[in-house]
Order: structure tokens, then C-alpha cells, then sequence
């Protein structure tokens, strides 16, 4: 099964110089916890959340229309194509330890997101398949949601 088959396709985007205030803005409207971060190319240069925003105002003490993007969004991005299988974004989200990948064209432009609530989706709509199997979305999960005082292995399936 292809990433484009499963993943989000509306994504809205920001700027490294945007304020945190605008990707909050962003993030509350939309509905989604969170926002590839774009250069004026518009290819993908990092992600921010609703995390990196409250922990922004939290460790800087200020308002988040004082603080850019660019000082609490993560630079270290993993993202893949669309025509990616969802075994690889998987592995991506495992080995990462991330809830949402960026799907990027060929020139690295987000056209889309593979979320883990984009996994549970597929599987309440199509159930066990061949291409999707409950195991493998459970051993992600798992990954990606174990505590940080236990990361010390990657549950890889």
C-alpha cells in the first residue's frame, strides 16, 4: 500500500520567520496539530507543533507573537514521497519516534501528511488487509508513544 493512498492531503504550511502565534493561529483553525515549516521555495526546512509551541513560550517566558518559528521548530525532519509504501513511513515513525510525516514532491514541497490517526483511519475503514495490517500499526504506536524514560529500543516488528 502507497503513502498516497492513506496520508492527509490538505496541509497548510509556515514560514521560519512567522511568530509562534501564527502557526498556533494555524494549528486551532485547521484542526491539526501541526505545520511543515516552508522556505519561499516552499520546500519543506522543518516541522513545528502544538508541543514546540507551548514549550516555546514555556522555556523563552515570552508571548508567542515574540518568538519565530524558527527558534522552536524542529530542523531534523523526516518525510517521504507519495508513492513511498506505508511500511516505510512506518519504519520512519518507529525509528523517529514521530506521529506525522511530511509528504514531499519531487523538489521536497509538502503535499500531504501520514499521520498515526491517519493509520487508525485506513484500518477502521478497511479492517485487516494484506497491505495494513493491525500488528504493524500497533508495534508503530507503541514506538512512538512509549515514554521517554524507556526509549532505550526501537520496537521495529
Amino acid at each position: 500500500m502507497k503513502v498516497s493512498e492513506v496520508m492527509t492531503r490538505e496541509v497548510w504550511t509556515c514560514r521560519a520567520d512567522d511568530t509562534a502565534n501564527r502557526a498556533a493561529q494555524i494549528m486551532w483553525e485547521k484542526d491539526c496539530g501541526c505545520a511543515p515549516v516552508v522556505d519561499a521555495d516552499g520546500r519543506l526546512v522543518g516541522m513545528i507543533t502544538d508541543r514546540d509551541v507551548c514549550m516555546g513560550a514555556y522555556t523563552q517566558g515570552s508571548a508567542l507573537r515574540e518568538i519565530r518559528v524558527a527558534d522552536v521548530m524542529s530542523k531534523a525532519v523526516h518525510s517521504c514521497g507519495s508513492d513511498a509504501t506505508i511500511d516505510f513511513a512506518e519504519k520512519l515513525m518507529r525509528e523517529h519516534r514521530i506521529r506525522r510525516i511530511p509528504v514531499v514532491d519531487f523538489v521536497g514541497r509538502p503535499v500531504g501528511l501520514l499521520s498515526l490517526d491517519d493509520l487508525a483511519m485506513e484500518l477502521g475503514r478497511a479492517g485487516r488487509t494484506k497491505e495494513l495490517k493491525v500488528e504493524d500499526v500497533a508495534f508503530t504506536l507503541a514506538a512512538v508513544c512509549k515514554p521517554r524514560s524507556e526509549r532505550k529500543t526501537v520496537i521495529t516488528s
